[in-house]
């Protein structure tokens, strides 16, 4: 192709050489329609009723290719084209029976999603219940933290590990929050261990909704937040009086401090909070788990607690914490894991919330 700029190729012969010169099935594909994921090149189906321009790059050779009606030439948005351009009009070709027009495209970017769906535009409506949302967050925890600080005392005198108080506190606040703007359906509460009982939570994470609707469970569980977030008032003071475990994610000494901190907790009878992936998911599949969790769990024999959390990333996705979408909430508690060793409750534990994710999706 790199040798026969400006050329049109038919699709009986000529999309033949095209493919095979780089390896490709000279059938394209049944999907040619929709957007092909790949960052190679791909073989793109013009029909008859449409036009075809081509391009030379001056800097390296790369097929640039774009669709426009007969009779009119269009330039994509965020395509450069070279100076000198060749008009291909496919009734042109020899073979009269020819219907479409098979060529290959090196365009960047050009079958990725991105750049063929754009990112659909926010609604008012989102934004405005965002708004909401933050007044109805900010206002209660306001009021809320007021309870904190007169009973941390007290908590740090009789229940300084679990502190059960402010648990409550806490869930208050998360159900409060989330009550006038989306329901959660929550399955397998039989398999929560009571309070009393220590254990290491885990679970996907898709959003930044998943803190109120992990809280709403009512479970006095320590989670692992960023440093930074420790800085924010009125939030941060009552993770701090709530025993959030922090965590500086690039920093190892740090790393290696919080998992010493969350079996000291566990041996202390509290439990602890993982998201195992370390960050939430952009586009809501399941990452890769990392085995600090359950390495705290094979250490102190103490049991993982999978949960599976669907929905919050369509409501708040991550990156838009200003708006909030109309959806539901599904939450799966499943059975308890046990074992002694971090790899097989790490894989045993993916596997769960992943087959569950599936069946929900």
């Amino acid at each position: 192709m790199s040798k026969s700029h400006g050329r049109c190729f038919s699709s009986r012969d000529s999309a033949m050489d095209v493919a095979s010169a780089r390896g490709v099935s000279s059938h394209p594909p049944p999907y040619y329609s929709k957007p092909i994921c790949s960052s190679q090149s791909s073989l793109i189906r013009i029909p008859i009723n449409k036009g075809c321009c081509f391009g030379r790059s001056s800097s390296n050779l790369i097929t640039s290719l774009h669709a426009a009606p007969r009779g009119e030439t269009r330039r994509t948005s965020g395509v450069q084209w070279c100076n000198r351009s060749i008009r291909c009009d496919p009734f042109k070709v020899d073979d009269k029976n020819s219907r479409t027009v098979t060529v290959r495209s090196d365009l960047s970017g050009a079958a990725t999603p991105e750049s063929t769906y754009p990112e659909p535009e926010i609604k008012l409506s989102s934004r405005l219940r965002g708004i909401c949302f933050c007044l109805v967050a900010g206002v209660s925890a306001i009021v809320l933290i007021v309870l904190m600080i007169i009973g941390h005392p007290f908590v740090l005198l009789f229940d300084r590990y679990r502190r059960k108080f402010h648990h409550f506190i806490a869930k208050l606040w998360a159900s409060i929050s989330i009550y006038p703007f989306y329901k959660t359906d929550i399955q397998g509460l039989e398999n929560l261990p009571s309070s009393d009982t220590p254990c290491v939570y885990v679970s996907n994470h898709q959003s930044f909704l998943d803190i109120y609707t992990l809280l709403s469970l009512g479970q006095s569980y320590k989670f692992i937040s960023k440093t930074g977030i420790f800085v924010i008032p009125v939030i941060g003071w009552a993770m701090s009086m709530m025993g959030v475990v922090p965590l500086k994610r690039m920093d190892p000494r740090s790393q290696v401090d919080c998992l010493k901190r969350c079996m000291e907790l566990v041996k202390k009878g509290a439990s602890v909070f993982f998201f195992p992936e370390g960050t939430r998911s952009k586009d809501g599949r399941l990452g890769p788990f990392k085995k600090g969790a359950f390495t705290v769990a094979a250490k102190t024999g103490v049991p993982v607690v999978p949960i599976t959390l669907m929905g919050t990333g369509k409501i708040m996705p991550t990156g838009s914490e200003g708006i909030l979408n109309h959806g539901d909430v599904r939450v799966i508690i499943h059975k308890p894991i046990y074992g002694s060793k971090a790899d097989v409750l790490c894989d045993e534990a993916r596997n769960k919330i992943a087959e569950s994710m599936n069946l929900l999706s």
